[in-house]
C-alpha cells in the first residue's frame, strides 16, 4: 500500500493536467484547434520526457496551457499539426528556458517564441529552434551588448545579427 501512496501524487497531477488541456478546447476551438483526449495524454507524457531530458521540474501542469492561449490565433497551425506543433514548442520551451539561464521569465520567453515563429520563421519550429533561439540565447550567455529588454528585441536584433563578426 504504500508504493500506491508514493504514485498518488503523480496521478493527480496527471489528471488535473488533463482537465487544463480540455479546459483549454474551449478557447482554442474559436481557431477551429481542438485536442483530443489521446492527444492530451500524448502532450502530457511528452511534457514528463521533455522535463526530463531537460533536467528541468515543475509542478501543476505545466507550460503547455500558456503555449495554447499564445499559440492557438497562429496563421500557421491548423487542425492536423495542431498537436505536434505544441510538442515542439513544449520540447523548444523547455531546452531554451535553460539556454537562456532563466533570464527570461516563461511568458517572456513565450511572446518571443510567438513573435518570431509567425514572423521571421514562418512557421517553422526547427527554424525557431536553429538560429533565432540560439542566437538569442548565446547573446543572453554571454551578456552582449546588444541584448535587449523584450519590448526591444526585436528591432534591435537584427543588428546583433549583422555584428557577429566583431566577435
Amino acid at each position: 500500500m504504500n508504493q500506491n501512496f508514493n504514485f498518488l501524487p503523480v496521478a493527480m497531477m496527471k489528471e488535473q493536467a488533463m482537465l487544463e488541456l480540455k479546459q483549454c478546447n474551449d478557447y482554442s476551438a474559436r481557431f477551429g484547434l481542438l485536442l483530443s483526449e489521446q492527444e492530451i495524454s500524448m502532450l502530457i507524457e511528452s511534457r514528463k520526457d521533455s522535463l526530463s531530458t531537460n533536467g528541468r521540474i515543475e509542478f501543476g501542469g505545466g507550460i503547455i496551457k500558456k503555449l495554447i492561449l499564445e499559440f492557438a490565433d497562429s496563421p500557421y497551425i491548423d487542425q492536423d499539426n495542431y498537436a505536434d506543433i505544441l510538442t515542439e514548442l513544449q520540447d523548444c520551451f523547455y531546452y531554451f528556458k535553460n539556454e537562456t539561464l532563466e533570464d527570461m521569465t516563461d511568458d517572456e520567453l513565450i511572446l518571443l517564441m510567438k513573435d518570431y515563429y509567425n514572423d521571421e520563421c514562418q512557421g517553422s519550429v526547427e527554424y525557431l529552434q536553429a538560429t533565432v533561439l540560439e542566437n538569442i540565447s548565446r547573446d543572453i550567455r554571454y551578456r552582449s551588448n546588444y541584448y535587449k529588454d523584450l519590448n526591444g528585441y526585436e528591432d534591435e536584433y537584427s543588428d546583433f545579427l549583422n555584428h557577429q563578426d566583431d566577435y
